[in-house]
């Protein structure tokens, strides 16, 4: 007598997937806000399932911060603050209010680069569910950690996405 073999999601079996955690997300019917790192940008972007796969409905990229003025790193906590927040203001443009993280299989702890987009995304004016104690301290939001013309290059270039509203 054969035993059938219990062959398990392919996406699950390579470490990119948690369904379960992706099931609750879904059952909120709510988009999600997706953030994705690389080794040197950060991804922002709103996705809405559909049955055939997700839908992407609107997409920013720490590579845009260039056009508003920002020169410096693309993957610190400065640089993901204001990606956040590029999303966010885009994200009002179009209507879309209420939004859940969606942080994938990134490790949850406080202040990190999840959180500062987060950060951003909120105050931008969208709604997305979150405690406060877990974004970073405003220090490193600022960049003060880098350097003193981090904080002057942030105010500058949030001033200018402000401006495109």
């Amino acid at each position: 007598m054969k035993t059938k073999k219990y062959v398990v999601y392919r996406r699950k079996r390579e470490g990119k997937t948690d369904y379960k955690l992706r099931l609750s997300l879904l059952k909120s019917e709510k988009l999600r806000l997706v953030v994705r790192k690389s080794l040197k940008n950060i991804l922002v972007q709103a996705n809405q399932y559909e049955s055939n796969g997700d839908k992407t409905l609107l997409t920013a990229n720490s590579k845009e911060l260039e056009q508003y003025g920002w020169k410096g790193y693309k993957r610190n906590v400065p640089a993901a603050y204001l990606t956040g927040f590029l999303f966010g203001t885009k994200a009002k443009k179009i209507g879309m209010d209420n939004l859940i993280l969606d942080k994938g299989l990134y490790v949850s702890r406080k202040g990190t680069i999840i959180y500062s987009v987060l950060k951003g995304v909120v105050d931008a004016g969208v709604n997305v569910p979150h405690s406060p104690e877990i974004f970073p301290k405003e220090e490193r939001i600022k960049g003060k950690h880098i350097s003193d013309d981090i904080e002057k290059m942030l105010e500058t270039t949030k001033n200018n996405i402000q401006k495109v509203k």
